[in-house]
């Protein structure tokens, strides 16, 4: 499936990053262009235990994108 989250705040970061670990091609969206260069990169903006590893393996996998 294909998935679109608008915002990559506390919220939509996790989600999208869990539904792209659940196989599905998902894409984060945000107006914010630094925090994308940051989710580009592999660094997330938010504290959660574990999920900097989870946007690493699915930006790898590229079922994780931000925009």
């Amino acid at each position: 499936m294909n998935i679109l989250v608008i915002g990559t705040g506390y919220v939509g970061l996790v989600t999208a990053t869990c539904f792209a670990e659940m196989g599905h091609q998902v894409i984060g969206y945000d107006i914010n262009k630094e925090k994308i260069n940051l989710l580009q990169s592999g660094k997330p903006t938010i504290f959660e235990p574990g999920l900097d590893e989870l946007i690493t393996r699915n930006l790898q996998d590229k079922r994780l994108s931000f925009t």
